[in-house]
């Protein structure tokens, strides 16, 4: 069955992070005709120049820019058929003490984006956005959810342009950079202590392919104006920091036994449970086996979708409270997939 991204100009924001990077990778293999890899970080685009090499079938072009210029992003896009919009401030802390340099990035960039897609006639924009965005208690949770919402209006503000604008919501990505697993490594090989905000912390997390497997799937699938949330199984964070060491101290010539653990405490707009779907969206869900897909409750005139039908997943909220987390043999298998593909020596970049 040929490939939904064959043929296809496909432009990626934010494309030297750890999700970009791996859209990349996973477009380029299956046939994309024209990859253009945006972002602001010329170091990291050396990098992932250095380590696709040359490729002659396939066109990827490498584009230094800032999703906070809007100019910039309109010459970037022409001619593009697909977005991915990954270009962002991930990390809690930082956003909640550079709170309006999150603003500029995640909400200013992400409209930018929008009027940019809308003036070069792309016609499908997907958005990657975070737990954090559902009842939001972070500044980068906060951004994310308007960019959500964001992204949700432009099928309004579009107006007679066919183009389909979506997000998709996931929790943490197992070896992305800035994510815990690479931070566990680096205080593993300097012999501990591992820090952790709190062992009862439960989170999200799914691994970097299958995240951008999904995320695939939402491209396809989206109509216009969806949140799709995909389904993640849950890791209680102590849990995660005894695995981690079992797996990586021997990898290092440390005895899994000596490496101590250290609990700093939750981190300025942290929250000790995270959700994924709140009740109010659940309303508007349809449950499929790998995701829930919100239907906006907007009415966009010509481009109605039925909400009352898609509804029935008999589910009020997805959050972590509410499911199993994993046991430890199960978080060694995902731990062991990352260490397989070498994602954790990518986060790095």
């Amino acid at each position: 069955m040929p490939s939904f991204f064959r043929g296809k100009n496909i432009l990626v924001t934010g494309a030297t992070g750890s999700i970009g990077s791996e859209i990349v990778r996973q477009l380029l293999a299956q046939d994309a005709k024209t990859v253009r890899i945006f972002s602001r970080d010329e170091h990291k685009q050396h990098l992932i120049q250095q380590e696709l090499g040359d490729r002659p079938k396939l066109d990827v072009r490498y584009l230094l820019g800032d999703v906070r210029d809007q100019p910039r992003l309109l010459r970037a896009m022409e001619g593009m058929d697909f977005v991915f919009h990954c270009a962002a401030y991930k990390q809690v802390p930082f956003c909640e003490y550079n709170s309006f340099e999150a603003v500029k990035t995640n909400v200013v960039g992400t409209q930018n984006v929008i009027e940019a897609a809308i003036a070069q006639g792309v016609s499908r924009v997907l958005l990657i956005s975070s737990d954090k965005a559902a009842s939001p208690s972070s500044v980068m949770g906060a951004t994310k959810l308007l960019a959500e919402k964001m992204m949700t209006s432009a099928m309004y503000t579009a107006g007679g342009h066919p183009i389909r604008f979506a997000s998709v919501r996931f929790g943490n990505v197992l070896g992305s950079r800035g994510s815990v697993i690479p931070t566990f490594q680096e205080q593993i090989r300097k012999g501990g202590p591992v820090t952790i905000t709190h062992p009862d912390m439960v989170r999200f997390f799914m691994s970097l392919p299958q995240a951008v497997r999904l995320t695939f799937d939402a491209m396809e699938q989206m109509e216009g104006g969806e949140l799709f949330i995909l389904k993640m199984p849950v890791v209680r964070l102590g849990d995660l920091v005894d695995v981690v060491i079992e797996e990586f101290a021997p990898h290092y010539g440390r005895d899994p036994a000596a490496i101590g653990k250290k609990v700093t405490g939750i981190r300025p707009g942290e929250k000790m449970q995270e959700v994924l779907m709140t009740a109010e969206e659940a309303q508007y869900a349809r449950e499929t086996d790998t995701m829930f897909i919100v239907r906006s409750p907007l009415t966009v005139p010509g481009k109605e979708v039925a909400l009352r039908e898609t509804v029935g997943s008999g589910v009020d909220h997805y959050v972590t409270e509410n499911q199993q987390p994993l046991a430890k043999k199960d978080i060694t298998l995902m731990v062991r997939e990352i260490k397989g593909l070498g994602v954790e020596e990518r986060a790095g970049r």
